[in-house]
């Protein structure tokens, strides 16, 4: 079945870095659009950026300028690079494949924890 498998969360101090990365098996993954999404406690789950198989992107206000969202489509991984993290990063990320050519698809990972403290 498609799995998409998300990597690289865990703690960090404020103003420090981490990289996400998302394989994803069993889609074409040329096809799809790839986005990470972020839910904090007790909120929805909002868009933080998004990359098109040809390399646009698209960020969240909140993070433009400190993440950079990347894919290797040679490896069928997208990747979230974070920088100058802060607290209210903390949340579940979360690995989209979106298809927006009929049959219109979502896959979803199972999330990673991110929590910026110190």
């Amino acid at each position: 079945q498609v799995q998409l498998v998300e990597s690289g969360g865990g703690l960090v101090q404020p103003g420090g870095s981490l990289r996400l990365s998302c394989k994803t098996s069993r889609i074409t993954f040329t096809l799809y659009t790839m986005a990470w999404y972020r839910q904090a406690p007790g909120k929805q789950r909002d868009l933080v950026a998004s990359i098109t198989f040809d390399g646009s992107t698209n960020y969240a206000d909140s993070v433009k300028g400190r993440f950079t969202i990347s894919r290797d489509n040679a490896k069928n991984t997208v990747y979230l690079q974070m920088n100058s993290l802060k607290p209210e990063d903390t949340a579940v990320y979360y690995c989209n494949a979106h298809r927006s050519q009929i049959p219109m698809t979502d896959y979803w990972g199972q999330g990673t924890q991110v929590t910026v403290s110190s």
